[in-house]
């Protein structure tokens, strides 16, 4: 044995004397060189007129430069986004190589083969970043707008909970040290001192369509009731008496809105907070940015914000859950595909988390939010969290027949809110009609299983 060793080693002496090559380590995998084969590409991204979309916007530039591959975006309204992308699937063109999936459409974007499992790529050495850290992502965003059947679709990219957003001067003017703790409280207590001279306490978004459905009435529905459907069985609980005192407590809160509320959407909230007109909204995390901004609000010292208010009646919190993932689209060529997956993780890393909440988005990255520096400039970070820890994934349902569901509630609670009909009558053609949705479906027959 002796001697075999000492061979070996006279061995390997002559071959350095010779200078043959020895084995190397593999290089550490870096963006520039797994972008290579794309540089040139140019993919195509839907975005929104929103603050996280606009932080992304400012990294962009980054991105191009160290990969070579060209990123375009449309930014699309809202309420266009899911029938645009429907079309460019059902088309198979191929439009948008980088696809913003809606909580509410995950389902339905996989279901059908829309969108490719991610799987593909994370799993492809070449493409994947060794720091990905999929387990980074708070585990209710991962699962909530980018998984579906135990399989990732998309990382998230807009991240969202309701959050409770205040003017402290207005409260203090009015008598108050805090903001309410309870919903009753915000309407018995708050909201009779603060409705006065043109000014009123609170506003939330009842547009019809689903700011009235998700925004408006999911809130109480959710905080008095068990949602729009049975979990088990899938069939409409809306004719139960916890939802008529949703939409009655929902059409009380007039009394201390604006007249016109019925009509305003997520713009027409923000900036009446924003410009002293109301004193409290429950809005999007996101929207902190605009607050803070001089060029769109006149209340950048005042403005504050804690976790969205608890039931006395129920014990419940149930924060308004939302939110959007980015995902690759089914139809895109397989060059586009792949340098839209590196466009998609590089923007939602870890390393990137600091810089986008900087830049005004809201970042669905766990380690960023342990950051002391952030957690003093950015006050939302603490209730953003707690919401986080206690949101229902299912705040709506996750299905393909959400949108139409949606278009039912609101369309009966958009009647009831303007008075042109009984709340109680809105509720059971609500119920009525849903349950024609789902059983057209298939979910009572079988063909379809009740996963949300």
């Amino acid at each position: 044995m002796r001697s075999r060793a000492v061979l070996l080693v006279c061995v390997f002496s002559l071959a350095l004397a010779l200078g043959v090559p020895q084995s190397r380590a593999a290089p550490a995998w870096s963006l520039a060189e797994a972008a290579k084969p794309y540089r040139g590409v140019t993919i195509n991204a839907a975005f929104l007129e929103r603050p996280g979309y606009y932080a992304y916007q400012k990294m962009i530039p980054d991105f191009e430069k160290i990969t070579g591959i060209k990123v375009k975006w449309e930014t699309i309204p809202y309420e266009n986004t899911h029938e645009k992308e429907v079309l460019d699937f059902t088309a198979k063109a191929g439009t948008y190589d980088a696809v913003l999936i809606d909580l509410v459409w995950v389902g339905e974007f996989a279901e059908n083969g829309w969108v490719v499992p991610l799987e593909r790529f994370y799993n492809d050495p070449r493409l994947a970043d060794p720091e990905l850290n999929l387990k980074g992502f708070f585990p209710i965003l991962l699962k909530g707008f980018g998984s579906w059947k135990g399989k990732v679709y998309g990382l998230p990219w807009d991240n969202y909970s309701g959050l409770m957003f205040y003017n402290r001067k207005m409260l203090k003017e009015a008598g108050f040290n805090e903001p309410p703790k309870t919903w009753e409280d915000l309407f018995n207590v708050y909201g009779p001192r603060l409705t006065k001279g043109g000014k009123y306490a609170f506003a939330q978004q009842s547009r019809r369509g689903e700011t009235m459905s998700c925004d408006a009435f999911a809130r109480y529905q959710w905080g008095l009731g068990n949602g729009f459907l049975d979990q088990k069985t899938c069939k409409p609980v809306l004719d139960q008496s916890a939802a008529l005192r949703a939409l009655e407590f929902q059409i009380a809160l007039k009394k201390i809105m604006p007249p016109d509320v019925a009509e305003w959407d997520h713009d027409e909230t923000v900036q009446a907070l924003a410009q002293g007109k109301v004193a409290m909204i429950n809005e999007w995390s996101a929207f902190w940015a605009y607050f803070k901004d001089p060029k769109t609000s006149k209340i950048i010292d005042d403005v504050a914000v804690t976790v969205e208010p608890m039931w006395k009646a129920t014990g419940r919190r149930v924060p308004a859950f939302g939110g959007f993932s980015m995902g690759v689209n089914a139809f895109s060529s397989k060059e586009k595909q792949e340098a839209a997956w590196l466009f998609i993780q590089w923007a939602t890393s870890e390393k990137n988390a600091k810089t986008y909440i900087i830049n005004g988005g809201v970042s669905a990255r766990m380690a960023v939010y342990n950051d002391p520096e952030l957690q003093k400039k950015y006050p939302y970070f603490k209730p953003l969290v707690e919401s986080w820890k206690i949101a229902n994934p299912i705040y709506r349902p996750r299905f393909a027949e959400w949108p139409q569901i949606s278009d039912v509630v609101a369309q009966y609670g958009s009647e009831a809110l303007t008075g042109q009909r009984k709340p109680a009558e809105a509720l059971k053609l609500m119920n009525e009609r849903i349950y024609k949705i789902m059983e057209k479906a298939g979910y009572y027959t079988g063909k379809k299983t009740c996963e949300q």
